[in-house]
């Protein structure tokens, strides 16, 4: 329907139109007229479109964002900058009578070697050499302390008295001369503490057999990790007294040559009283000096104390 002379459609007049029917305007004129005619419409549409597209480009930097990792936050400012040093592991035995004690094998030391009764100075020797070596690896052999078999140790004692040392394997009676530990025991990087010493001397039992009787006196210090401590570490000291036989090898069998365990007693203090039941070895329960005892703990790291306590494991 055409609209009345004179009037206006859409703001402009209707010549315009009759002038687009009659000069017929090339193709840009026409558009430039079509776009000024629609230049509201065309101006709200576009007004939608980029709010539209502003919203989606907000939500869209908003998923980015979330899906990006935090920023690390900005490094505090100090007066001079920080330098990482070598963390120093704490002295587990600081503080104790053991602090200045040797470690491991250094506090084993052997008497001089001397005749006794039958055996000569190079037997005596080799039979003090023997008992060494089995204590070496009886309290201080970490490979034998964390493992499940008693081998390591059978190859120090005579084989006729092997079968012995398998039978007190998971009993009380092994950590009266050897170190089993719990198997959720830890021991810091530290080497056990020692101190004792030895006292020799030739018997001769009724049937005449002679033995050479080596008593061995330790006391043996044990760093461990213990995370109910404040400290993180604890200690737990074990003093034993252990009498060695060798018969002299002119007078026995050849199974009966070697190392014989002939009298052992020992205590320990800082340890767990249950795992020592089952022969093992690891932090916790009472001091037995503290227990009912007024006793000094300390002590209790005196090779000359006297090895039966009133109250024990």
């Amino acid at each position: 329907m055409l609209s009345p002379r004179g009037s206006e459609r859409d703001g402009y007049p209707d010549w315009l139109d009759r002038l687009e029917r009659e000069i017929r305007p090339s193709l840009a004129v026409r558009l430039r007229i079509w776009c000024r005619r629609r230049a509201r419409r065309l101006t709200a549409a576009l007004g939608v479109v980029l709010l539209l597209a502003a919203a989606a480009g907000a939500a869209g930097y908003g998923y980015r964002q979330l899906r990006q990792p935090a920023a690390a936050p900005s490094p505090a400012v100090t007066g001079a900058p920080a330098t990482a040093g070598p963390t120093v592991p704490p002295d587990v035995f600081a503080g104790t009578p053991a602090a200045d004690w040797p470690a491991g094998a250094a506090g084993i030391v052997l008497p001089p070697a001397r005749p006794t009764g039958g055996f000569t100075g190079a037997e005596v020797s080799a039979g003090l050499a023997r008992v060494r070596a089995a204590m070496l690896t009886a309290r201080l052999d970490r490979a034998f302390m964390t493992g499940g078999s008693p081998a390591p140790l059978l190859r120090h004692v005579a084989p006729a008295a092997r079968e012995s040392v398998r039978k007190d394997w998971s009993t009380e009676t092994i950590a009266t001369y050897a170190t089993r530990l719990a198997p959720d025991a830890r021991l810091t990087p530290d080497q056990p503490r020692t101190k004792g010493r030895f006292t020799y001397r030739a018997v001769r039992q009724a049937d005449g057999v002679r033995m050479l009787e080596v008593t061995s006196n330790f006391v043996w210090v044990y760093g461990f990790r213990d995370l109910a401590s404040r400290s993180g570490h604890s200690v737990v000291v074990l003093h034993d007294e252990i009498v060695w036989r060798l018969p002299h090898a002119g007078d026995v069998a050849r199974a009966d040559r070697g190392l014989w365990l002939h009298r052992m007693s020992s205590y320990g203090s800082g340890v767990d009283c249950d795992a020592v039941k089952l022969g093992l070895i690891r932090p916790g329960g009472l001091d037995p000096a503290g227990i009912g005892s007024p006793e000094d703990p300390d002590a209790l790291y005196d090779p000359e104390h006297p090895i039966e306590l009133p109250v024990s494991c």
